[in-house]
């Protein structure tokens, strides 16, 4: 993968990141603290954790391909290296201070981790359809 392409991906899993966690926040203020409205503080927090979370997509980036093994120890690695630097950074920045808080904020971002790998193996499955289908029009064009 050309590096252009993976800043790409690197700048579209940021906004999905951004827009997951706002989206999940607003969902549990709704139920839990419906009289509380985000303030600026809070959407900087969030970017810089949203940032932060897609720029250590370097840890998956190799102008080479990779095999299936070794990417999947690379998203391992990913995953327990994000976990660790935000909760690092929750923990400097007072966002945790009891295990509970260690807890809450580490199966959160399993979650959005989850739901941002879904999305992007659903847009690598959408890419992988369409150079099939192109393959198949050119064996076909080059049988005729």
């Amino acid at each position: 993968m050309k590096l252009s392409e993976f800043v790409r991906d690197i700048i579209k899993d940021f906004l999905i990141i951004f827009a997951s966690i706002i989206i999940i926040i607003t969902f549990l203020r709704q139920i839990y603290y419906p009289n509380m409205a985000f303030d600026l503080k809070s959407i900087y927090i969030i970017m810089s954790f949203s940032l932060l979370s897609a720029l250590t997509g370097f840890i998956l980036y190799s102008p080479n391909d990779l095999s299936e093994k070794k990417m999947r120890i690379r998203i391992i690695i990913h995953f327990f290296t994000l976990e660790i630097l935000l909760i690092v950074l929750g923990s400097a920045i007072n966002i945790v201070n009891d295990a509970l808080g260690v807890i809450s904020l580490a199966l959160q971002i399993a979650v959005i981790y989850i739901i941002v790998r879904l999305l992007s193996w659903q847009n690598d499955k959408k890419d992988v359809k369409k150079i099939n289908e192109k393959l198949k029009l050119m064996k076909k064009e080059l049988g005729e």
